[in-house]
């Protein structure tokens, strides 16, 4: 019996193909997805959230230091975790109340009960009670604003995921 040569559709199946994770893996760096987010793997804990942090591309390194700084003064038995390719911070029996993510200009903080913060942070979102506040290159971070908005965030019931 005569074997039958493979088409060029089962030939092209049969390549070996290196993906963006093996690549990552071989450098040891994370793989920066669309806009510069880095792909870290789901895991609750600081160790995952200070991997995403170093991660962050650029400038944006800095200020995700900075936010996560900021986090940790302001709240108490703070619970951290990256879900999604975004560091997320709550408290046990509350939930998430903040996560962000990095975009190709900016750093998109996202407050998941921000409708009910005093003064409401700056951007509406689709989810009525979600809203954020952005975070461009060279931006002067009011901290003391921003440290009112985390406060006031982890009274509040979170996202429970």
């Amino acid at each position: 019996m005569v074997d039958k040569p493979a088409t060029k559709a089962a030939q092209t199946r049969r390549k070996p193909v290196a993906s963006k994770d093996k690549a990552a893996a071989t450098d040891g760096k994370p793989v920066l997805l669309s806009g510069g987010n880095p792909q870290i793997a789901k895991a609750d804990g600081d160790a995952p959230v200070q991997a995403y942090i170093a991660a962050m591309p650029g400038w944006k390194s800095d200020v995700g230091r900075r936010l996560d700084e900021l986090i940790q003064r302001n709240v108490p038995d703070l619970r951290k975790a990256v879900k999604w390719n975004s560091p997320l911070y709550g408290t046990e029996g509350q939930g998430w109340f903040l996560g962000f993510h990095c975009l190709t200009k900016y750093i998109k903080v996202a407050f998941f009960q921000g409708a009910a913060l005093h003064p409401l942070p700056p951007v509406e979102s689709k989810q009525e009670e979600v809203r954020y506040f952005h975070i461009y290159e060279g931006d002067q971070i009011d901290e003391e604003l921003v440290a009112s908005w985390i406060k006031q965030a982890s009274k509040l019931p979170g996202w429970v995921q």
